[in-house]
């Protein structure tokens, strides 16, 4: 993720807005009494989803009132997850906070989660326990969601779901955040090494407008979830996969192969017309296609990594000591970004 920042500040709230108009005056004001209380200067960013429903005009008015909040419109909707890297992208604060935009979450936990990133941790991820959500629409199939990508990935959760995080500006530098990947970032910030920590947050009922969730958006979560263990376990030796792959396709066809041989010999089976050798020579052929594959995942990989100086890996400091002529060794540390 690549910004362009003139002012780094302290803090910077990221919310994205999608027909929200009845609930923008109250959270701006409810944002705006916790922006009161932190420490340093800070920033509301409303990510403007291409809405419809007179949002887009409220926006423009309330940020004329208020200097501290920043406007982004989209030329049409495009989605959470790409209003989301919008506004990692234009925030300006050292610590960066998600947040809904439907006063379902609660503002006033923001300073607890900063309080938690001030003790050294990179990522404060919200945990709606009391959700006040529907059971059958929404809190059984979350619980469902939140089970599986915790067994796949091996990363303990209780609410991926949940929009609010705190996170520190380095590690939103590091992700690249598409199709749903949103709901993905502790486990992709995790996955590159950041200290994350699940705090228990407020949940409140929704009081105006119609959620933008439902049951649709469970396929395209799988896919995603597809796509992160991938990311997790091969992304930067896929041949890890399709080697293996590429090993089982050709053990499974060369048995066949040599079953269709032996049937030949010992039976006088007729070799065209046994269903093995149609089996095991597409085996190999698969296996042969699966070798190639990973051979230019391989490729690409490299080539990723070369680009822009990328490295498969992340520092979180350096610290250098060296001894002086008239003076005792001096300790520099640099911290990555």
């Amino acid at each position: 993720m690549e910004s362009q920042i003139d002012h780094i500040m302290r803090t910077s709230i990221i919310v994205p807005i999608y027909n929200e108009v009845e609930n923008l005056p109250l959270l701006v004001e409810q944002v705006g009494r916790v922006i009161d209380q932190l420490e340093g200067e800070s920033e509301l960013l409303l990510i403007n989803d291409g809405s419809k429903d007179g949002s887009t005009e409220l926006m423009n008015e309330l940020a004329s009132k208020d200097a501290r909040i920043v406007v982004v419109h989209f030329r049409k909707n495009y989605g959470q997850t790409a209003a989301m890297q919008a506004g990692l992208e234009q925030a300006r604060g050292e610590y960066l906070v998600t947040l809904d935009g439907d006063l379902q979450n609660e503002p006033r936990d923001i300073p607890r989660m900063l309080e938690k990133l001030d003790e050294g941790y990179d990522l404060i991820h919200g945990w709606r326990k009391n959700r006040k959500d529907t059971l059958v629409t929404r809190k059984i199939p979350s619980k469902i969601a939140n089970w599986l990508i915790s067994k796949v990935t091996r990363f303990p959760i209780h609410d991926l779901g949940c929009t609010l995080k705190a996170m520190r500006r380095e590690i939103a530098e590091e992700l690249e955040l598409y199709g749903e990947m949103h709901r993905f970032i502790p486990i992709l910030a995790h996955w590159r090494g950041a200290q994350c920590f699940e705090m228990v947050t407020t949940h409140h009922p929704r009081r105006f407008g119609q959620t933008k969730y439902g049951l649709s958006r469970t396929l395209r979560v799988v896919l995603d979830l597809l796509t992160v263990k991938y990311m997790l376990d091969y992304y930067s030796s896929p041949m890890k996969l399709f080697g293996r792959l590429a090993f089982g396709f050709l053990a499974v066809g060369a048995t066949m192969l040599f079953a269709t041989v032996g049937m030949k010999l010992a039976y006088n089976f007729d070799m065209t017309g046994n269903p093995l050798l149609i089996l095991g020579t597409l085996m190999s052929i698969v296996s042969v296609q699966m070798f190639s594959t990973g051979l230019l995942g391989e490729a690409n990989t490299r080539l990723y990594y070369r680009r822009d100086e990328r490295r498969p890996f992340a520092i979180r400091e350096v610290r250098r000591s060296g001894p002086s002529e008239d003076a005792a060794p001096e300790l520099t540390v640099h911290r990555a970004a």
